[in-house]
């Protein structure tokens, strides 16, 4: 199931210019038994996506995800321990454009807000 999942999801992302480099699924069961697909599913925060066209290996690569928050993190020097440091505006901002910028990109509908 998780393969078919990430199958059809990177398949629709390529169609549209994204590679999907990873993500995470999380399935269990309900109480009838039943296997369910649960949480979120290829978004950017439980998946990495590049674009294809500037995609290039051996190299850190341009990323629609929450990289860009973790990268901020380690620039500022936190040591990873409670509390993190407070996300400043632009970042927040820079981050939610990223977010709607590849929703964008794989879905081909515009964002509404």
């Amino acid at each position: 199931m998780t393969l078919e999942v990430y199958r059809r999801g990177a398949a629709r992302a390529a169609e549209n210019g994204i590679i999907v480099a990873d993500t995470k699924l999380e399935f269990g069961f309900d109480p009838d038994g039943a296997l369910t697909l649960a949480d979120e599913v290829l978004t950017p925060d439980s998946s990495r996506f590049w674009p294809a066209d500037s995609w290039a290996p051996g190299r850190q690569q341009h990323a629609y995800d929450k990289q860009f928050v973790r990268d901020w993190a380690a620039g500022t020097g936190w040591d990873k321990n409670p509390p993190a440091p407070a996300i400043p505006d632009d970042i927040v901002a820079a981050t939610h454009a990223l977010y709607v910028d590849a929703y964008e990109k794989i879905t081909g509908v515009g964002w509404r807000a």
